[in-house]
């Protein structure tokens, strides 16, 4: 793990006032550095851009996209993270929760990353989330990835234990941590963790 990176996603979480998450990532003994930092507020300013960028790992596709502007949300934007996020096996596009783009913007702040995220699963459709739910036991039959709530991702050069510890930090959903498929859920349903 190169420390020079990790030592500057620290300190982007102490800014983000993520103590807890920053701690479990920082050696023994340096707590009391940890706790002298000045928390900032994450909470999303209304008049601010917001733009993310993601590759999909299954159809190789790349999107960055401005989906928030001068306090609105940009309809072209949200077309583009639809159509991205698309079941790509039932080629059927679904709207995505802005809710779940904001959260997916304030964890990628708090990586301190230019990475885009890999998105491995956005918007399923009933057929494919069935069949899927056939194969794993992993998969909810009832998933709030066929209502546009989920994606499942992970960032190239962070680690998948940082990721989840970001976005349960967040508390905006639910968060799964899936190592041997190497991706983190996150949706916007109830904050729970699994």
């Amino acid at each position: 793990m190169d420390t020079n990176r990790d030592r500057f996603t620290r300190r982007k979480l102490l800014k983000a006032g993520l103590l807890g998450v920053a701690a479990a990532i920082v050696p023994l003994g340096a707590e009391a550095a940890l706790k002298a930092r000045e928390p900032v507020n994450l909470v999303l300013q209304p008049a601010s851009s917001r733009a993310l960028s993601f590759y999909n790992v299954h159809t190789g596709e790349s999107l960055r996209t401005v989906y928030f502007e001068k306090g609105r949300y940009v309809p072209e934007g949200l077309r583009e993270v639809n159509q991205f996020f698309r079941d790509f096996r039932a080629n059927e596009v679904k709207a995505i929760d802005p809710r779940l783009l904001d959260l997916l913007y304030r964890i990628h702040w708090a990586l301190d990353t230019s990475a885009p995220f890999n998105l491995i699963s956005g918007y399923r459709s009933p057929a494919t989330n069935a069949w899927l739910a056939s194969r794993s036991e992993g998969v909810a039959h009832l998933s709030l990835h066929m209502y546009g709530m989920a994606s499942d991702i992970n960032v190239q050069g962070r680690s998948l234990a940082l990721l989840q510890a970001v976005a349960m930090s967040m508390r905006g959903g639910g968060v799964g941590y899936y190592p041997r498929s190497d991706f983190v859920h996150v949706d916007t349903g109830r904050v729970r963790r699994w």
